[in-house]
């Protein structure tokens, strides 16, 4: 990753590439930090404790230009149609990340009720109208009572917690129930939330949050070593969906609806809803790079976009947009790395080191 981030980083702050091997010049970094390294961004995570579930509030109490882009067949989502382009409101305060399969998206009413109490919102004559978008994902097939999933209460306690400081990563928020490695009727480990950040010199900030729960392996792109995936009958090591697929000896399936990776990107970047969606369709290059296979028709993959306007600089969508793919990427790598076990579903800190 650091290698890639270096190129990129020298070419996006306007250097000149190193005249030789060994010149290269100091450029900034993914940072730990994560989304709310974003100027108006603040996280807020809520676990439940009956079962492996919960929900993650990323909130612009200012109000940010929004944007998205699905590409999973199988998507659950709120208030998707407000974003596009050509429809009037322009400004979203919320975006919920959910477990829970379809039952979670009562997680973004809590998330309503929080801003309006608040009386934060869209102005619509004398009244104020909280804009919430979410999206969610299935973890119902975990250990627990099915019947437990995250709510309007989940929502509002996520809110409460929302706050600039480094989120929580690893087994939290929407991640907190997420499986990887679904796919080839293999064994599957533990997936989670993650976030990361990018900050150039002139100022301009670029991060994102995810909760992985995708129905393939998670690969890093800088070896092509799977960090976590599905793993074969006796535990031992990964199946490598990518050797499967390609040796058309079998026909994996995957349960329908039953994964999704989800996530936010934003910049404090001032940016039309146009290219604010432009750069949640370029975001999803950092689903593509380290989760294999991705927007397939088991999964909902969505990632939603949201720019603060705080940072007064020239905005370049194009800039913007790549440097959205690398912090997902990043992302996606944290949240897995970070997971923690359940009995039978290891994490990938549980293992020794990547097998294939």
């Amino acid at each position: 990753m650091r290698s890639r981030t270096l190129v990129l980083g020298v070419m996006l702050a306007g250097a000149p590439m190193a005249p030789a091997a060994g010149l290269a010049q100091e450029v900034p970094r993914m940072e730990s930090w994560g989304i709310t390294a974003v100027e108006g961004i603040e996280l807020g995570h809520h676990t439940l404790t009956a079962r492996p579930t919960g929900c993650t509030v990323v909130l612009a109490r200012a109000g940010a230009v929004g944007g998205v882009d699905i590409r999973g067949s199988a998507p659950g989502t709120r208030e998707t149609a407000l974003l596009d382009p050509v429809n009037t409101v322009d400004v979203v305060h919320a975006v919920v990340l959910s477990g829970g399969s379809a039952f979670g998206l009562d997680a973004g009413s809590g998330v309503m009720r929080y801003l309006d109490e608040r009386d934060i919102g869209y102005r619509v004559g004398r009244r104020t109208v909280p804009i919430v978008v979410g999206a969610i994902l299935f973890d119902l097939g975990l250990e627990g009572e099915e019947r437990i999933r995250p709510g309007a209460e989940c929502g509002y306690t996520a809110a409460e917690a929302a706050s600039s400081s480094t989120p929580a990563e690893g087994s939290v928020g929407a991640g907190a129930g997420a499986t990887v490695g679904k796919f080839g009727g293999g064994r599957p480990m533990r997936g989670g939330f993650g976030t990361a950040s990018i900050r150039l010199p002139n100022g301009l900030t670029v991060a994102a949050a995810v909760a992985v729960n995708a129905v393939g392996d998670v690969i890093d792109p800088a070896t092509g070593e799977i960090v976590a995936g599905a793993r074969n009958q006796d535990g031992t090591g990964f199946l490598d969906l990518r050797s499967l697929l390609r040796s058309g000896t079998t026909s994996p399936r995957a349960p329908a609806g039953a994964n999704t990776t989800i996530g936010v990107v934003a910049t404090n970047a001032r940016l039309t809803k146009a290219e604010a969606t432009k750069v949640a369709q370029m975001a999803q290059d950092g689903l593509a790079r380290t989760i294999y296979p991705a927007h397939t028709t088991a999964d909902g993959d969505t990632v939603f976009s949201l720019a603060t306007g705080a940072w007064e600089g020239s905005a370049d969508v194009t800039v913007i947009g790549a440097l959205a793919a690398e912090v997902m990427a990043e992302a996606i790598l944290r949240a897995v790395r970070a997971a923690t076990g359940l009995p039978g579903i290891p994490a990938a800190s549980d293992l020794s080191r990547p097998t294939r």
